[in-house]
């Protein structure tokens, strides 16, 4: 039954019928670089309810038929909004369409089915390459004006589709499991929900891209080993994901990827802390987003930004541009803010600001290794508070699922042709971080303050950390980096040194203070360090080592 009525996709100021230049003023306010305002979808008023198509509640009777066809009774009539009410809705995967906004109310909980056999395989991408997955609980492809709002819930039912490792579980929710059906790993300490999913775990070597498997028929030998994400939305235009609690995602939970004019808000994302590939949201190779008023609790990377991975992201060559971020709190993650590891397009122009990090493992985070290529440029980072981490407050590591190099800041004799001789050459695979801005960071407890991983030879470039109260374990590592500013920085940590320094150039400290009976030593190393500078900074030079195979002088003034 199609129902014509006056409630558009919103009805607060942000309704999407408005002039998007009137709206969200203070969401622009202060961005560092320009930026389009961020279109909504405009959906019409027209709106179906999922009852009048057959749909039954309980949990019990599948309704993936009176979901489609709610969705194609409103696309006949230019789209509109598919109610979901009161209730849970057990159902297949959901097909998306141009100008439809599936509309969960209040008490409402979409259970997604756990048949395998209802998520056919699919050509798609998933961890930046492109490869073969199950078709993914929600999915819109190409789409124009597409929504997802309400007060509702969204339940990918993940734990049937993840491995589990024993470890990760007390011992009666380890029984409960095992008895619950699915097949073990050879030792017993991992399971499995089906043996293609073991199948695939143990000859494939490669969770994305599985080795060996390339038609559809070797794929479906593996089949149940290819979880798919929870929120599939591709090369899409105006999209909106507002007010709804997005959980239990097989993989990754939403995945934006080659969209335009994307706003999630006032989302909660959650995912089991253990959950593998748990991610929260990845925003993938898009343009002019917004993120705000979100709240993340995953068992991955929260909010991470990508574009691609190596040749297959150089070869799409679509930047993740124009990005806010604002106003979001994340309970648990491997990351807060995360960009990469797979930004082999290219990630510029984002602002991130007024988050809070607790007990994130890392919180904010930079992360690519050689072989992916591509340019992050131009991120500015301000008013975020952060506690117990247990890691990096902030981490750049250009090394990621390598091995870094050992330091060895003592080293005297250093031979810098050789070293400049087995330098890798730079070419479109080498990652390039620059142009990357902090102010006004709180972290109260970390196990560091700061990590600065560049490569020798692409060092991390231009990066500047301004008003900071940072309290560790650690303080300050950076390793192949240049033109590194650290301005009214206060370190608290018991570590010595405090902070360590290898071929480290153009490296200005300013106003740099600590706090009483805490360490002040710094190291500095490095045959390629040049012009490290303390400007009134509560570092005496008598506590500065600098190892002999530092040829420039380290000035105070």
């Amino acid at each position: 039954m199609l129902i014509s009525c006056q409630v558009k996709i919103n009805q607060d100021p942000s309704n999407a019928n408005e002039d998007p230049q009137n709206q969200f003023d203070e969401i622009y306010e202060g961005l560092e670089f320009e930026m389009p305002r961020v279109l909504e979808p405009s959906i019409p008023d027209n709106s179906v309810n999922i009852t009048d198509f057959g749909a039954v509640s309980g949990g019990i009777e599948n309704n993936t038929e009176a979901f489609k066809s709610a969705i194609d009774a409103l696309t006949k009539d230019g789209g509109g909004k598919v109610i979901v009410p009161r209730g849970i809705w057990l159902t297949g995967p959901i097909t998306l369409k141009s100008n439809i906004n599936l509309h969960l109310e209040e008490g409402s909980l979409i259970l997604f089915s756990r048949d395998f056999d209802e998520y056919p395989l699919v050509e798609t991408s998933f961890e930046g390459l492109n490869t073969v997955r199950c078709q993914s609980p929600i999915n819109g492809r190409d789409l124009e004006n597409v929504a997802i709002t309400g007060k509702g819930i969204i339940d990918g039912s993940g734990d049937a589709w993840r491995m589990v490792k024993r470890s990760k579980l007390t011992t009666q929710q380890w029984k409960d499991l095992v008895a619950s059906g699915g097949v073990l790993s050879d030792d017993g300490d991992t399971w499995y929900p089906t043996e293609k999913s073991k199948k695939g775990s143990v000859t494939t070597g490669n969770f994305n891209v599985p080795k060996g498997y390339s038609t559809m028929e070797e794929f479906e030998e593996i089949k149940d080993y290819l979880r798919p994400v929870m929120v599939s939305l591709i090369n899409c235009n105006k999209v909106l994901l507002d007010g709804l609690i997005f959980q239990n995602s097989p993989a990754w939970n939403i995945h934006p990827l080659m969209c335009e004019n994307v706003i999630l808000r006032n989302l909660t994302v959650r995912n089991p802390w253990y959950s593998q590939n748990g991610d929260g949201l990845d925003l993938e190779s898009c343009k002019n987003s917004i993120i705000y008023n979100c709240q993340f609790d995953v068992g991955d990377d929260a909010i991470c930004i990508k574009s691609g991975k190596d040749e297959d992201g150089r070869e799409r060559g679509i930047p993740t541009e124009n990005l806010i971020i604002k106003n979001n709190i994340v309970y648990h993650g491997h990351g807060g803010v995360v960009v990469g590891s797979e930004m082999s397009g290219g990630v510029k122009n984002v602002h991130v600001s007024e988050c809070m990090f607790i007990g994130t493992d890392v919180g904010l985070r930079f992360k690519s290794t050689r072989g992916r290529g591509g340019i992050v440029e131009n991120i500015y980072i301000s008013n975020i508070d952060m506690i117990d981490i247990p890691t990096d407050a902030i981490r750049f590591n250009m090394y990621y699922s390598g091995n870094s190099p050992v330091v060895e800041p003592e080293q005297e004799e250093v031979d810098v042709e050789a070293l400049m001789a087995q330098m890798p050459d730079v070419t479109e695979e080498t990652p390039q971080f620059r142009n990357i801005f902090m102010k006004d960071i709180v972290c109260r407890g970390a196990g560091r303050a700061v990590y600065l991983q560049g490569l020798p030879e692409m060092n991390l470039e231009n990066v500047t950390i301004e008003n900071a109260t940072l309290i560790a374990d650690k303080g300050l590592e950076c390793f192949d980096a240049k033109d590194i500013v650290l301005k009214n920085v206060y370190f608290e940590s018991d570590s010595e040194p405090l902070m360590l320094f290898l071929n480290g150039k153009n490296v200005q400290i300013e106003g740099l203070t600590v706090n009483e009976n805490k360490s002040t030593d710094v190291t500095i190393s490095g045959p390629f360090t040049d012009n490290i500078q303390f400007t009134d900074s509560e570092i005496n030079k008598e506590n500065v080592t600098i190892a002999n195979s530092v040829k420039e002088e380290v000035i105070f003034n």
